[in-house]
């Protein structure tokens, strides 16, 4: 009967040590996971709407502007829903030097918060998403 408890007891704290490890040291797929805002973009000239995806610290184009994100988060779902992403968002322009026209944070609930303020383009926050490292998201 003491070894059956034995072998019992040894199997339990087997088992707590794996998931404990499991935590500690996430899989190779799980460490490939980047973070992805998705934004939605509005060119006012031509009214051409489009969906733009954009890796952390890697910089997208839409028209003249290039748009870096530093920073995404979702709540989970038990939560109210809310995306949020700090951006950084530059205008290249055509022949003239670079002028940064927006830094900071931009929430998917609330765009009027803290918006783009820029007279062709409109850009917000649609959601945050995690997704494989491997290849590079399509852009506009």
């Amino acid at each position: 009967m003491r070894n059956l408890i034995f072998i019992a007891l040894f199997t339990c704290q087997a088992f707590l040590v794996s998931i404990a490890a499991a935590e500690e040291f996430p899989t190779l797929a799980e460490e490939r996971k980047v973070p992805v805002v998705v934004l939605g973009a509005l060119d006012k000239i031509t009214a051409r709407l489009s969906s733009i995806e954009a890796r952390q610290n890697e910089p997208v184009r839409f028209g003249t502007l290039e748009i870096v994100m530093r920073h995404c988060r979702s709540n989970p779902p038990e939560e109210t829903p809310e995306s949020v992403a700090f951006l950084e968002i530059t205008d290249i322009g055509q022949g003239k030097k670079s002028e940064k026209v927006f830094s900071g944070w931009m929430f998917a609930s609330s765009p009027a918060v803290s918006p783009l303020e820029h007279p062709v383009y409109d850009i917000w926050v649609t959601r945050c998403k995690m997704v494989s490292g491997e290849a590079s998201p399509p852009s506009e």
